[in-house]
């Protein structure tokens, strides 16, 4: 079934990825990756959770390929498993594989942070501050949906910030991606708002990188990125003890 012979029940995403394809001439199964993409590393499809490939069909109202080709680019992603003639899953990993991860994000986010030491301008220093007020504002809020949601957000954007003072592509390019699987492992990790009581924390370490970069401290950007980032292993080992004991 091709975009335009979907029929008229369909829900709010539906809708807005057929208006998509419609007005930016996007490919139909690029529209259903950035959808499902989003779901899983908004924790929408839980760790282990089976991908029904036909529900998923029923509900955009497109045929069975489009969604095969998501999966599969998602499946590189190494955010689901594809077994052939079963079915799909969301990945599950473990805890050691999480602290490998995490060790390595650290490292490399820690270089990252340390470039941008040396090489920022001032206006970008600015749309940093900018960003961590979003953060500080958030801080005040006592919805903790509010608070997950907003965090992983404005994260995104004030890390996204600091990749643009690198002025690298690459680091830029492959930092995205491993950016992507930590919020899959967060989001993932059965917490309910995940973060959001960790926020002053988070948010306390932001201050501490962004002082480090304003100053030209190459060093102590580095150990204060590398220690921001290797630390959401603590955070998400704390939250799902509570999530437990709770």
């Amino acid at each position: 079934m091709s975009a335009d012979q979907a029929g008229p029940a369909l829900g709010s995403e539906a809708t807005a990825l057929l208006a998509s394809v419609r007005t930016s001439g996007a490919r139909l199964s690029s529209a259903l990756y950035d959808i499902l993409k989003n779901r899983l590393l908004e924790g929408r499809y839980p760790a282990g959770e089976k991908i029904v490939v036909e529900a998923i069909r029923q509900e955009f109202g497109v045929s069975k390929q489009p969604v095969m080709d998501a999966l599969r680019r998602l499946s590189s992603d190494k955010l689901v498993y594809i077994v052939p003639q079963v079915g799909c899953e969301v990945v599950s990993y473990t805890q050691q594989e999480v602290e490998d991860f995490y060790t390595l994000f650290g490292g490399f986010e820690g270089t990252i942070a340390a470039v941008a030491a040396a090489r920022r301008t001032q206006s970008q220093l600015l749309e940093l501050d900018l960003i961590s007020a979003r953060v500080d504002a958030l801080i005040a809020s006592h919805d903790p949906v509010v608070r997950a949601h907003g965090y992983r957000v404005h994260n995104r954007e004030f890390h996204a910030a600091i990749h643009a003072m690198a002025h690298s592509r690459i680091m830029e390019e492959t930092s995205q991606r491993m950016w992507d699987l930590s919020d899959f492992l967060i989001n993932t990790a059965g917490i309910t708002n995940p973060l959001s009581s960790a926020l002053p924390e988070r948010q306390h370490d932001h201050h501490v990188i962004t002082e480090a970069i304003r100053n030209g401290d190459a060093e102590a950007a580095r150990v204060a990125m590398e220690h921001h980032i290797v630390g959401t292993v603590a955070v998400i080992r704390d939250e799902s003890s509570d999530s437990l004991t709770g």
